[in-house]
């Protein structure tokens, strides 16, 4: 009696509709899975490769597995992507973005367009912007990471660099921002370099066209842009250890509030710049949703840690007080949504019309960005800046002790 596995059936449907499979027998596709969400032009799926998830979208010319299998969870990959071997989980991978053998890339990433990893790197909750480059070896969650114009000169970490993403008192409110949002975006700055065998114990700010020599391992803010920055060692010292205490929480927070409100410029630049642009490719509408499904998992996986640091916090001093019993009010802050001001909104409109009338030509993404005037960019940085802004001094009325506007420069 002959039996017909569901695997082979949705096998020989994309083999049918052009998908190319080698060796249809060693493919596992989830029932769930919907093969109309799979492009049937010049999509190769290697032996080994399994295919998970009601939400997967693979987009054309993308290949899965070419150095080994690969399985793919609830992944949204725009066009001519490559995942090499590994796990993807819940993550968007946009158009020439690359992950190397052996990557395990869990929930909440976003691979902008060219971004790339070599071999063996784990990520989670982390966003990588056009052209950035991680080598080998590396851990690197919990971080958004921007900067540089093009293939020959982009933002790149190192092999075996990690971002020490968890705290001795068991919590990870530690999100490292590298560069920002409202720059970032434009492709216009000068790439960071985070060098090999090296850290960042987040959560950690270090500005644009910075460059952290090799073996260093950073513990603070370098938000001045072009230095060599060259970290050195503990000195050795036993002290007490102190569970909950943090003498340095005001910039803990900071950073963490800094984080959520370039998370939420990013939402905005998705929804009113990025959509039109992916609406006009195969399957681009899906991969657009699932890069706001991103974003939003992003903003809800800051808010539960910041709010289980406050959670656990001591309590006695002036600035964790103000944080015990602000934290819901922050919360609600950034699950919602704090409403443009009009010269924001003018500045958002002036920006799409210019950036949309290149689309209507028929220029993509990256080649658009990258040919809009000065002046045009300015007021799209501008725009986002405001979106910062706007969120940080709706957390400083929660939090006065903090500061929080007077440390930041834009």
């Amino acid at each position: 009696m002959e039996i017909e596995f569901h695997s082979l059936k949705k096998a020989k449907i994309l083999i049918d509709k052009g998908v190319k499979i080698p060796n249809p027998l060693s493919v596992d596709i989830g029932e769930e899975v919907n093969l109309d969400l799979i492009s049937g032009d010049g999509v190769v799926i290697h032996p080994g490769c399994r295919i998970y998830g009601r939400k997967t979208v693979i987009a054309k010319d993308s290949k899965i597995g070419t150095e080994g299998p690969a399985t793919i969870v609830d992944c949204r990959i725009g066009p001519s992507v490559e995942l090499k071997a590994g796990f993807f989980y819940n993550s968007v991978f946009l158009k020439k973005s690359v992950a190397g053998y052996g990557s395990h890339i869990r929930e909440g990433c976003i691979f902008e367009e060219e971004a790339s990893t070599a071999h063996c790197c784990g990520l989670k909750q982390t966003i990588l912007f056009p052209f950035v480059t991680l080598g080998s070896l590396i851990n690197f969650c919990d971080c958004l990471i921007a900067g540089g114009t093009g293939r020959k000169d982009h933002t790149e970490v190192g092999s075996s660099y990690i971002h020490f993403n968890f705290t001795p008192h068991g919590d990870k409110a530690t999100p490292s921002l590298f560069g920002d949002v409202p720059r970032g975006v434009m492709l216009r700055e000068p790439p960071i370099f985070l060098g090999g065998q090296g850290g960042a114990v987040g959560p950690v700010r270090v500005g644009f066209g910075n460059v952290v020599a090799a073996g260093s391992i950073i513990r603070n803010d370098y938000t001045e842009e072009r230095k060599l920055i060259i970290g050195k060692g503990h000195s050795g010292k036993v002290l007490e250890f102190r569970r909950y205490h943090y003498p340095d929480l005001k910039r803990i927070v900071l950073n963490n509030v800094i984080y959520l409100s370039n998370l939420k410029a990013l939402k905005a630049w998705y929804t009113h710049i990025r959509k039109e642009f992916l609406k006009k490719e195969e399957l681009g509408e899906k991969i657009y949703e699932g890069l706001l499904e991103v974003v939003e998992m992003a903003l809800n996986e800051r808010i539960m840690r910041l709010r289980q640091l406050a959670d656990q916090i001591l309590g006695g001093r002036k600035e964790e007080s103000e944080l015990k019993e602000g934290i819901g009010k922050i919360e609600e802050c950034f699950t919602g949504d704090v409403e443009e001001r009009e010269d924001l909104k003018d500045l958002r409109e002036d920006f799409k019309k210019g950036i949309l009338s290149l689309l209507d030509k028929g220029v993509e993404y990256i080649e658009a960005i990258k040919s809009i005037p000065e002046n045009l960019c300015a007021q799209g940085t501008e725009w986002l800046y405001g979106i910062v802004r706007d969120y940080l001094s709706k957390v400083q009325e929660y939090l006065p002790s903090f500061e929080i506007l007077s440390k930041v420069k834009y």
